[in-house]
């Protein structure tokens, strides 16, 4: 019998609106910012990321809302809401967060980190020595670079980029010419910081910061000589980065990219942030002067940019405020062999990875394993005589990656190379772009994917002659190959000589440059093809399982859930006795724990010192036959329908046990960094859920080890 307390199926809409679930989200990073069991500036970073989310919130899912409510019959995917009213209830969301991390930042970590010596220094509170010294870094570092303009019939309000920090200032007298202009703007350079540390010097502290805009609010008076000025203020404008092509009528798509990424810096305007003492007559003039509503206000006391404070943690230089150092583990082939962690267990002792690989798949897990063995296997198959050619795709890569150095000695070596770069990874277009071109200069044979779906898969694919036989090695992951965020990213990777597996991947990359059909994956799913009808019929089967009395299970782990075909399926699932733990980081569209509908069904999202990324999908099968995939795609529409994704069985026993320990199972006891989804869309932390249970990290325990191994 139910709890009469419990919440009914009619209570709620079937499914959570996916731009409030990103909210939340964010609301859950904030919540880090706060906790006195996390190190000082880690918390400092965790209120930075939480900024920048709030960015990105307004320049792509906000935008992409504003876009959609100028179509009178579009609705918003999977809760068919009106976007407008979206809008409105996403704004009064927003407002509520930006509010939270300003309060976060003035009334916690400010008087917090002040207590440990780093102080940010009100201009009001400078003392002489600070005076003349911060004097003399304006003259000389400051007032050469500022071009303040004056408003008037030849000065136009300046096009203002997207982001950027400004100053509107107020005037009285006249300009050299004798005219009264009364405002101007003092657009800041991005080649300028944002903090300043005081040199020893100049301060009694050891760690002493000024804002810039705090010094430019001392000194903007010299940017206007002869004149008088009755305020400066500063003000951020956000606006819509998403790019508009038509893949189908370009000839070219590195070319209109290329024109497309010159203007994003001025889409249209979102969001306007502004200093809380700006006078209202100043506000309304930007906001009609960037044709926005009252909606689209924030007014926040202190820097505009909270992002920007993520330079404090390095210049502060206090260790012991941040998390202890950890470094990957590296593969070596003079590591025991471990009940737990069996990386590299090997009869034969060999620098070959092609050996190694060949005598037994070799599962990496980052970021506790080093993804040095990745780079390598590349390294190693660029000069290796044997192999003929070496397949990969590239979603992001990041600068000066040794991975694209790997492919370019291949292609200068005679190899056949051939890099599917996906020039639309967003943020990322332009470094891929230079990226592609690097490639193509070394001879490498580079395509674009495919029109209309970006190629989201991460694949690498070796041919290598043996013994006159031709035979396949393949790199299967599901995360990016990018050198820096394999360090703070968990994903899986799978080294593999699996025939099967390189046949499926061989067809896959058949497809991708030749557009023919692959006829037939033997292992692999795939978007936009066979991954969501697969999964579906997973999720189907466990149903009937438990429809029968046979065992059923399902758990996944993933960043988002919106595809409304698994959602429904999941929803069905439930109704049949299935138990469901879904781990999910960020978007969450499914309502669990609704009787009638979702009651088997938890969903648990764990927010860390790592960014949860694998993406890992189980299912019980009866319990006698359990199947087990990762992969590059999330249970979203884009991902399922929009996207070329792979998703690969864990064929080996023992790095089935270990993705299944390591990637699900632990995450289920967390109660330090878990929180869990509600039905009402809002989520509370297990440990305030379940406030006996002893402490225990799944991400600390995986650190500790890895250590011990």
């Amino acid at each position: 019998m139910n709890d009469s307390s419990a919440p009914d199926a009619l209570d709620y809409p079937k499914f959570i609106n996916r731009e409030r679930s990103l909210l939340e989200f964010n609301r859950r990073v904030l919540a880090q910012a706060k906790r006195d069991d996390i190190p000082l500036l880690e918390r400092l970073k965790y209120l930075c990321i939480s900024s920048s989310n709030m960015d990105e919130f307004f320049e792509v899912r906000l935008a992409s809302l504003y876009e959609m409510s100028h179509e009178p019959n579009m609705r918003t995917k999977p809760d068919n809401a009106n976007p407008n009213e979206v809008i409105d209830e996403l704004s009064d969301v927003a407002h509520n967060i930006v509010q939270d991390q300003y309060a976060t930042l003035n009334h916690i970590l400010v008087p917090e980190l002040q207590k440990e010596g780093i102080r940010f220094l009100r201009r009001t509170h400078w003392n002489d020595t600070q005076k003349s010294w911060i004097n003399q870094f304006f003259k000389e570092s400051l007032q050469p670079v500022f071009s303040a303009v004056g408003l008037d019939p030849s000065h136009p309000f300046p096009r203002v980029l997207n982001k950027s920090l400004n100053f509107i200032v107020s005037l009285e007298g006249k300009d050299a010419f004798g005219r009264s202009n009364g405002l101007a703007i003092v657009p800041v350079p991005r080649s300028l910081p944002r903090i300043i540390k005081l040199p020893d010097h100049a301060t009694d502290g050891d760690n002493d910061f000024v804002f810039l805009s705090s010094i430019l609010h001392a000194h903007v008076s010299e940017l206007f000589p002869g004149m008088t000025v009755t305020g400066c203020y500063q003000f951020r404008l956000t606006r819509n980065t998403n790019l508009f092509i038509d893949e189908e009528e370009v000839e070219d798509i590195m070319s209109a990219l290329r024109g497309e990424l010159s203007s994003r810096d001025y889409g249209g305007a979102i969001r306007l942030e502004v200093a809380d003492n700006c006078p209202p007559h100043l506000v309304e003039y930007l906001l009609d002067r960037f044709q926005l509503t009252r909606r689209a206000l924030y007014q926040v006391h202190g820097p505009v940019n909270l992002h920007r404070l993520n330079a404090v943690p390095d210049m502060a230089q206090r260790p012991d405020l941040q998390f202890e150092p950890f470094t990957p583990k590296k593969l070596s082939k003079k590591l025991p062999p471990t009940k737990a962690f069996k990386l590299f267990t090997r009869q034969k002792k060999t620098d070959s990875i092609f050996e190694q690989i060949a005598a037994k798949d070799i599962l990496l897990h980052h970021p506790y394993d080093s993804f040095a063995p990745v780079i390598n296997f590349l390294k190693q198959a660029a000069k290796d005589p044997e192999v003929l050619a070496i397949r990969m795709t590239l979603y992001r890569t990041g600068e000066k990656s040794d991975i694209i150095k790997a492919l370019e000695r291949a292609a200068q070596n005679g190899k056949e190379v051939t890099a599917v770069v996906e020039l639309r990874a967003r943020f990322d277009e332009d470094n891929n772009i230079t990226q592609a071109m690097k490639l193509q200069e070394a001879g490498a044979h580079v395509v674009y994917g495919v029109v209309g779906y970006k190629t989201h898969a991460k694949m690498i694919h070796v041919v290598r002659r043996e013994a006159g036989k031709i035979k396949f090695y393949t790199h299967l992951g599901t995360g990016n190959y990018h050198h820096i965020t394999t360090r703070f990213y968990t994903d899986f990777g799978l080294l593999t000589a699996n025939q099967t597996i390189g046949e499926d991947v061989s067809k896959v990359f058949q497809q991708l440059t030749s557009l023919g059909d692959t006829k037939g994956l033997s292992k692999l799913l795939q978007s936009p093809f066979t991954l969501q009808s697969g999964m579906v019929e997973r999720i189907q089967r466990e149903a009937d399982n438990a429809r029968k009395g046979l065992p059923a299970r399902i758990i996944a782990k993933m960043n988002g859930l919106e595809e409304e075909g698994v959602i429904e399926a999941l929803y069905e699932a439930s109704q049949a006795g299935v138990k469901i733990d879904l781990i999910i980081r960020g978007i969450c569209s499914l309502r669990p724990g609704v009787p009638g509908l979702s009651e088997n069904i938890t969903v648990t999202s764990i927010i860390g010192r790592f960014l949860e990324h694998h993406r890992i999908y189980y299912f019980a099968n009866h319990g006698k036959d359990p199947e087990l995939f990762c992969s590059s795609a999330d249970w979203m529409r884009r991902n399922l329908f929009s996207r070329v994704e792979t998703c690969f069985p864990v064929l080996d026993h023992e790095c089935f046990q270990q993705v299944y320990t390591e990637g699900l199972v632990i995450y289920l006891e967390d109660n330090i960094g878990a929180w869990q989804l509600q039905p009402d869309g809002c989520y509370k932390s297990v440990k305030e859920l379940n406030p006996n249970l002893p402490d225990f990290s799944s991400q600390q325990s995986l650190i500790d080890k890895y250590n011990a191994n």
